[in-house]
């Protein structure tokens, strides 16, 4: 059931003395979820409406123990992990040695043009490890089809080179949020490189469960993927919270899949933060 159902139906229907701050709560998260805007969140229109988010944030505390949310799931790329240098400057570096002669700007152009295309042998971009995927994007990068320079560049993109943690802060985090009995799951489209990568950055422990979209066979916005964590963590889609900077893939997908959504670099800023509205104290 979608979050926002759940809101109006159990808060309104609420025992407290006074039920109107807790409809105002559930119709201002509704307006969050489905604003007509696709561009920007919306706030609170009022004090009011601020008190009555606040109020329903201590009502699902109640509920589950001092804590809004039983889980917490985080997009990969973007929100618990970055690439350390830029993509076209690690395809002209690698490449040079492989007669690559495009610029670095040229390399990011046709790198997104052909991101973006429709992949027409799958429905899916990350099948298994994604190599007849990669094997386009990069030849059509870089207009190099040399098949030794693909699997140096297949093989940096495992390995801690490539990538670093975004938040210094998290293995802290989410130690507490662990110790705190929060279930937590990495959500991403990714290929099985993945799980490699996690390990090359000593963070795979952290997580309960990780869903890929290449092992599940379904990609964010697909409320499949979303849906997935949550039964590898053994919770309700509304018990958890999903963080993501994508408003698209993360932010509607995993409301679609009827869990709540955090917008990375909005709505939160560092997982300390996020721990926080949970409540959980870092």
């Amino acid at each position: 059931m979608p979050l926002t159902n759940l809101l109006s139906r159990t808060l309104s229907s609420s025992s407290s003395s006074n039920g109107r701050p807790f409809t105002i709560a559930a119709k201002t998260l509704h307006r969050f979820c489905f604003s007509s805007s696709a561009l920007q969140v919306a706030e609170p229109e009022s004090e009011t409406e601020t008190e009555a988010l606040k109020d329903y944030a201590d009502y699902r505390r109640s509920l589950y123990g001092n804590i809004t949310h039983k889980a917490l799931l985080v997009d990969a790329v973007g929100t618990l992990v970055l690439p350390s240098q830029p993509m076209a400057q690690i395809y002209r570096k690698i490449g040079e040695k492989y007669g690559v002669e495009f610029s670095e700007d040229e390399i990011l152009h046709r790198y997104r043009r052909a991101y973006s295309q429709p992949w027409g042998k799958s429905r899916l971009r990350y099948v298994n490890d994604g190599r007849p995927f990669w094997q386009y994007i990069v030849s059509y990068s870089t207009g190099c089809s040399d098949t030794q320079y693909f699997e140096e560049l297949y093989n940096y993109y495992m390995t801690d080179k490539a990538w670093h943690l975004c938040d210094p802060e998290a293995e802290l985090v989410f130690n507490a949020l662990r110790k705190s009995g929060v279930k937590l799951a990495v959500v991403s489209n990714f290929d099985t490189r993945l799980r490699p990568v996690l390990r090359a950055l000593n963070c795979e422990n952290w997580f309960d469960a990780v869903a890929v979209s290449a092992e599940v066979a379904a990609e964010k916005p697909n409320p499949t993927i979303f849906l997935k964590a949550c039964e590898l963590l053994g919770v309700k889609p509304e018990d958890a919270v999903h963080v993501g900077d994508d408003r698209r893939n993360d932010i509607w997908g995993a409301r679609d899949a009827g869990c709540d959504a955090w917008l990375w670099g909005s709505d939160v800023h560092s997982f300390k933060e996020v721990a926080q509205r949970i409540g959980v104290q870092v």
